[in-house]
C-alpha cells in the first residue's frame, strides 16, 4: 500500500524503512532534508514539503505523523487539514496524550478526515525486531490498514484497542508500567551493590537472571549490557527525566480512583534523581534534632 510518513527521527526512520522491507510504497518528509535524503537512497519516495508530500499521495490518503507530543504534531496537524481530501486519514505514532486524540479526531472528521492513533513501542530496536502496536480508532478504518501495522509489529505485535484514544491510553499505561519495572530494577541492583562483604558481581548476576528467571525481560537485557560495559556505571550521572507519560499514567489512575503506589513512586524517585540537594530532607533532620536532641550533619 502507499504510505505517507512525517517525520524521519529514530522511530519514524525505523517504521518507514520497515515498511519498504515489507513492499510497501513509502513517500517521505522530514523538516531536515538529511534524513529525507537517506531514505531516499533507500527507496522511499522523497517529499521536502508537507504539500509535495500530500501531492504524492493517492486518495484515500494514509499518513503517519511521527513527531514530538504537543504543539509540533498539532501545527502538523493544521498544515495538513486543508492540504487533504474527504476520507484521506491522519495516524499520530507519537506518544500523544489520549485526550488531545478525541479532540483531534473530532476536529478532523468536521472536514471529512479520519483520525487513527498508534501507540507505538520498540524504540531503537524496532526497525530490526518489529514495533509492539497499540491501536485506536475505527475497526473498518483500522481493518483497512492492517497490511501497515502488521508489516511494522511482530508476529503477535500489534493490537486494535478500540474507539479513538484508546491505543495513546494503553501506550500510556505501558509507560507507566516500565517507569515501575525500571525502579524495582534499580532498586534490587542498588541493595546488592551496598552489601560489599559478599562481593557480588552485578554483571554475572543479571546475565544469570536473563535465563530462565521470572523477572527476566528487555529491560534486563538492557542493564546486564550496561553492567557489562561500565560495571560501577562510572560514566553515568544518576540523574533521570520523565517524558511525560507516567505522569500521565498517575493522574489517569486519580480520575478513575485507581490505586497506582509502585508506577507513582517510580516518577516521584525520578524526581528526587534530579535535586542536587533534598530541602525535604533538611526539614527532616531539623525536626528530628527539635524533637529529639538527634545529631544532624550540618552543612560545609
Amino acid at each position: 500500500m502507499d504510505i505517507g510518513i512525517i517525520g524521519l527521527g529514530r522511530m519514524g526512520a525505523g517504521m518507514a524503512e520497515r515498511w519498504l522491507r515489507g513492499g510497501h510504497r513509502v513517500v517521505a518528509y522530514n523538516r531536515s532534508p538529511e534524513p529525507t535524503a537517506a531514505l531516499a537512497a533507500k527507496g522511499a519516495d522523497p517529499a521536502y514539503t508537507v504539500a509535495e508530500l500530500v501531492g504524492k499521495l493517492a486518495a484515500p490518503r494514509a499518513i503517519w505523523i511521527m513527531l514530538p507530543a504537543g504543539d509540533v504534531t498539532e501545527r502538523t496537524i493544521q498544515q495538513l487539514i486543508p492540504l487533504l481530501q474527504p476520507g484521506d486519514t491522519i495516524i499520530d505514532g507519537g506518544n500523544t496524550m489520549y485526550k488531545d486524540d478525541i479532540r483531534r479526531a473530532e476536529l478532523l472528521q468536521a472536514h471529512g478526515l479520519n483520525y487513527i492513533d498508534q501507540g507505538t513501542s520498540g524504540g531503537v530496536w524496532g526497525l530490526e525486531n518489529g514495533f509492539c502496536l497499540m491501536v485506536g480508532g475505527d475497526n473498518g478504518l483500522v481493518k483497512r490498514l492492517e497490511p501497515a501495522f502488521i508489516t511494522l509489529a511482530p508476529t503477535d505485535g500489534y493490537v486494535h484497542c478500540g474507539p479513538v484514544g484508546s491505543g495513546h491510553f494503553v501506550k500510556m499505561v505501558h509507560n507507566g508500567v516500565e517507569y515501575g519495572m525500571m525502579q524495582a530494577y534499580a532498586e534490587g541492583f542498588e541493595i546488592m551493590r551496598a552489601k560489599q562483604e559478599f562481593g557480588l558481581n552485578l554483571h554475572a548476576i543479571a546475565s544469570a537472571w536473563r535465563y530462565g528467571s521470572v523477572v527476566r525481560s528487555w529491560l534486563l537485557d538492557l542493564t546486564e549490557e550496561a553492567l557489562r560495559d561500565d560495571p560501577d556505571l562510572a560514566s553515568l550521572k544518576g540523574y533521570v527525566d520523565d517524558s511525560g507519560e507516567g505522569r500521565w499514567t498517575i493522574h489517569a489512575a486519580m480520575e478513575l480512583d485507581v490505586p497506582a503506589p509502585v508506577i507513582t513512586l517510580s516518577l516521584f524517585e525520578r524526581f528526587h534523581s534530579r535535586q542536587p540537594e533534598s530541602f525535604a530532607a533538611k526539614v527532616l533532620a531539623a525536626m528530628r534534632r527539635g524533637f529529639g536532641g538527634h545529631a544532624v550533619k550540618q552543612a560545609e
